[in-house]
């Protein structure tokens, strides 16, 4: 397969339990970033002062901003926390969506639980019993006479 992705790639590609990516930048440095950032005044210029970390502008940009939010600064970003439980609550709903697809699945194969018969029943009724000769509906199976019968209960039959 030239270029192309294997098996065992596409598995890990589909959601399965995966590794979050490692990251680029260790967290001692996104955090000391930011309280430079935060500390400096008049505020630096973002860019310059990434150059100088030796980081992309995005990821320090990105970095204060969800810092920010994090201190109740910003009403447009979701804080860490909210971040994580939203996370979360997708997951738990994900799940709670497969076990209704799952619970709902038998229904369409189950008997019927009713007593008054349905429209499958007839063709049930009338299905030859093993052996090749049809039953009548109240009987019993020909050779359900020679099972032992639990005791106590020799004259239900």
């Amino acid at each position: 397969m030239r270029g192309g992705v294997t098996g065992g790639q596409m598995g890990l590609m589909r959601g399965a339990q995966t590794m979050p990516a490692p990251r680029k930048y260790p967290l001692e440095l996104r955090d000391r970033a930011v309280l430079m950032y935060r500390a400096a005044e008049p505020k630096p210029v973002i860019r310059r002062m990434a150059e100088e970390l030796g980081v992309h502008h995005e990821a320090l940009r990105n970095w204060i901003r969800q810092a920010e939010a994090g201190a109740g600064e910003r009403g447009d970003i979701l804080t860490t926390a909210e971040r994580e439980e939203l996370a979360a609550l997708r997951k738990e709903s994900a799940q709670l969506k497969r076990a209704n697809e799952v619970l709902r699945r038998p229904r369409l194969f189950s008997r019927p639980s009713s007593t008054r018969p349905g429209p499958g029943d007839r063709a049930r009724r009338c299905a030859p019993a093993p052996g090749g000769r049809a039953r009548t509906p109240g009987t019993f199976h020909p050779l359900l006479h020679l099972l032992p019968l639990a005791p106590g209960r020799e004259g239900t039959m």
